[in-house]
This record gives C-alpha cells, structure tokens and sequence, in this order.
C-alpha cells in the first residue's frame, strides 16, 4: 500500500471532536467569512448606507466576540481529542501553534474593534437598543485602532488559509481522517 494515500485496513477512524466543539467552530467560522467580507466591501459600498453596513459589521462583530469568549471556555472545559500516533511531530507542534495563534487573533481583534468603535463615538446600535459608552470622537485612538483592527484581521485570514490547507493536505493527501473529526453532523 502507498503510504499516505490511504488509511491502514482496519485501523480506526480518528476520536471526534464533540457535538459542541464541531458547532462552536463552525459558527465562529461563518461569523469570520460573514464579518471579514463585509469588512472587505466597506470601501465598495455607497457612502449614505455605509454608516448602516458599519454597523452590522459591529454589532454582529460584538456577538462573535461573545462566541469566542465562550468557544475558549468550553475549550477550558472539554479536552480536545487525541491526534492519532501516525499524525508527525511537525503537524503536531504547527497544530497547536497555528490553533493558539487562532485564538488570540479572534480576541484581539474585536477587543481592538471596539476600541475604534466606542473612540469613534459612536454607540453599539441594535435597532430595539443601544449601548452607548459615552466617549468622545478622538481621532489619535480610533484611527490606529482601525488600521490595527484590519492588519490583524488580515493576519487571521492567512492564518485560517494555512489552518484550512492543512486540513485540506491531512484530508486529500495524507487521508488519515482528521478532517472529518470536525466534520458538523457527525461523519467519519
């Protein structure tokens, strides 16, 4: 048998991550595609609606922040599967690297979203309420805290290209399973 191109004959399918792990990732994973590309498009829509779509970006960019919040804590709390004997040392060591690496750029970046936000002077509106922290427009913080926000949000989208091309290589070219461990709707 070739090695690599297939899975041992009877050797078992890797542990899979649970139903909670599998629902946080793939969640936070859309809100990123949702919030990433609007963020993209900001210069492409027409000024009048673009206080409108800045403010979705927010709101929904608050909300994920939540969602990252509580992924890392049930990350606390629930351990991660094994990766199997055969997975190498170097996926091994990139694995945890790229993953922590993952985790701070999806805290620093909304912490550093609301930073522009609220030095911005602008409230959190959600059209029922708004949260409005009272801080005046200053330039000096809010226009570094954009640049950042974008540079790091940048950073998180080659680092989740990486993080989807390895498990793109593990799933295509090794085929030892590790991708369906994530798979939503428990295939594997």
């Amino acid at each position: 048998m070739k090695q690599g191109s297939t899975r041992k004959q009877g050797s078992a399918a890797p542990a899979r991550y649970g139903s909670g792990a599998v629902a946080f990732h793939w969640t936070v994973a859309a809100l990123i595609v949702f919030l990433g590309g609007l963020g993209l498009l900001f210069d492409d829509i027409p000024k009048e609606a673009r206080p409108f779509w800045i403010n979705v970006h927010v709101c929904v960019g608050l909300v994920y922040f939540l969602l990252v919040i509580a992924r890392i804590l049930w990350r606390a709390t629930h351990t991660a599967p094994d990766l199997p004997p055969e997975v190498g040392a170097f996926s091994r060591i990139t694995s945890v690297a790229v993953h922590h690496l993952l985790y701070v750029l999806m805290l620093l970046i909304p912490i550093v979203g609301v930073v522009a936000r609220v030095w911005h002077g602008r409230p959190f509106d959600y059209g029922l309420f708004q949260l409005n922290v009272g801080v005046a427009s200053n330039p000096a913080v809010y226009r570094p805290a954009e640049t950042v926000h974008q540079l790091l949000a940048y950073a998180l989208f080659a680092l989740a290209g990486a993080h989807i091309a390895g498990a793109l290589y593990h799933h295509f070219v090794r085929r030892d399973g590790l991708l369906l461990r994530m798979s939503p709707g428990g295939a594997g």
